[in-house]
């Protein structure tokens, strides 16, 4: 029993070695100085200086007073960027998707409204380090289901616990849209009429979970012993106006689907997929709808659509004036290092490169909601940024250091791990 639980033992902490340890948090002012500073929100700043202290940005600019007990960083010849956040993602949700016991993205049932993703999330994942690594500094985690899959939260990349990871939650309720078309492929088994009446089905469940939720609070409100439900206190925060109703549709009825049951409902609505959202770009603008676009990087879904369609949609957006982000693919969880690369993609078909960079950091964080705190450099907001070789959209460029409010985060991981474990196998080996 003994040499089982050794090597049980062995056997974790073997999993879990490339892991690092969680930044400690910061305790004396820092200030990066020499570098290029992107503010993202206003100009570039030449050889600039950027101070923080207690994880918020105290200073930014070319003269910068600073303090005595101070740690100096010089960072000539590099760039200071905000850290890149991925608008749509599973990670600390779903680890290996072949393995059951590590996927925690959706629940049983169709009302999951109670749900909170930050609960589920595993600070443990291998996938974090990783992700991190190439500038993500903030996810946007959503849990997935059949129709109402829960409320989403906002996620910083380090932490020893979700409570130290939690940036802000709940930052909208997430629901599926259901699918309006009908398939009329043989293999399908239900008919036209079934379909259609499951489609009816569907929207109708949704509109009476709102109703119920409504009734709820009203009645709670009026009698304060009324017995707590905890799928429809979620809601509370969507009636008031402080997060907003995010829908999972791509397609243009879907889309125009969404918009008329938010306006409906009284309630703010962002879009999350909307590959053919700039089909009705007008719509959205003047509903003021925000789009997170996921992913980029795809292929066109119909057969007579150009093969350019997914990479162009993030600039058929900017020039109809709407609010987007771009995702690194929320159901592609090891892809989501590779976010400033779907961003990079969308400026070379046609995308200024400043949007580019907007879309996964400032426009990101105001799509979230959580602008006032991440997305650019300026005083006050905290200091979540990263250091890096070159333009983060550019695949050449390495972050060298990245800092989360305040923190400076470990940047090995799994993958560095192995890099320096087969370089040493090939130096044995003479090559």
């Amino acid at each position: 029993m003994r040499t089982v639980f050794i090597l049980i033992f062995a056997a974790v902490v073997t999993t879990h070695a490339s892991v690092p340890v969680p930044a400690k948090k910061q305790d004396r002012p820092i200030v990066l100085a020499g570098g290029t500073i992107h503010t993202v929100s206003g100009a570039v700043i030449e050889n600039g200086m950027i101070l923080f202290e207690s994880g918020r940005i105290t200073a930014v600019g070319t003269r910068v007073v600073i303090p005595a007990n101070a740690e100096t960083i010089d960072i000539r010849g590099k760039h200071v960027y905000p850290g890149l956040i991925n608008a749509a993602s599973t990670i600390g949700l779903l680890e290996i998707e072949s393995a059951r016991g590590t996927n925690d993205v959706a629940e049983t049932g169709r009302i999951n409204s109670n749900v909170r993703a930050e609960a589920a999330v595993n600070p443990e994942s291998e996938l974090i380090p990783a992700t991190r690594a190439n500038g993500v500094t903030i996810s946007h985690v959503m849990p997935g289901g059949s129709l109402i899959a829960g409320r989403t939260a906002a996620m910083m990349m380090d932490g020893w616990t979700v409570d130290d990871m939690t940036l802000k939650a709940p930052i909208g309720l997430y629901v599926n849209w259901p699918n309006l078309r009908v398939n009329r492929s043989p293999d399908v088994r239900q008919s036209e009429e079934e379909q259609k009446k499951s489609i009816g089905n569907a929207v109708k469940e949704l509109r009476i979970a709102f109703e119920d939720a409504r009734a709820y609070l009203k009645a709670k409100k009026a009698d304060g012993s009324h017995e707590t439900d905890l799928r429809w206190e979620a809601f509370a925060p969507l009636f008031a106006g402080t997060m907003p109703l995010i829908v999972g549709a791509n397609e243009v009825s879907q889309i125009q689907a969404a918009v008329q049951f938010a306006l409906d409902q009284h309630v703010r609505l962002v879009i999350h997929g909307g590959r053919d959202s700039w089909k009705v770009a007008d719509l959205l603008k003047i509903n003021s709808v925000a789009v997170i676009v996921e992913p980029v990087h795809d292929l066109p879904n119909r057969r007579w659509e150009e093969y350019d369609t997914p990479f162009t949609v993030p600039l058929k957006l900017f020039q109809a004036g709407v609010l987007f982000a771009i995702s690194g693919g929320g159901n592609a969880t090891m892809n989501e290092r590779n976010i400033g690369y779907q961003a990079a993609t969308a400026a070379s078909y046609g995308l200024p490169k400043e949007e580019a960079l907007k879309s996964v950091t400032l426009n990101a964080a105001k799509v979230l909601g959580i602008d006032a705190l991440v997305g650019s450099l300026e005083v006050g907001k905290d200091a979540t940024l990263i250091v890096t070789s070159g333009d983060p959209l550019e695949i050449m460029s390495t972050v060298e250091m990245e800092f989360i409010r305040g923190k400076r985060v470990d940047l090995r991981s799994r993958h560095t791990e192995l890099w320096k474990k087969y370089q040493e196998k090939y130096r044995q080996l003479g090559h």
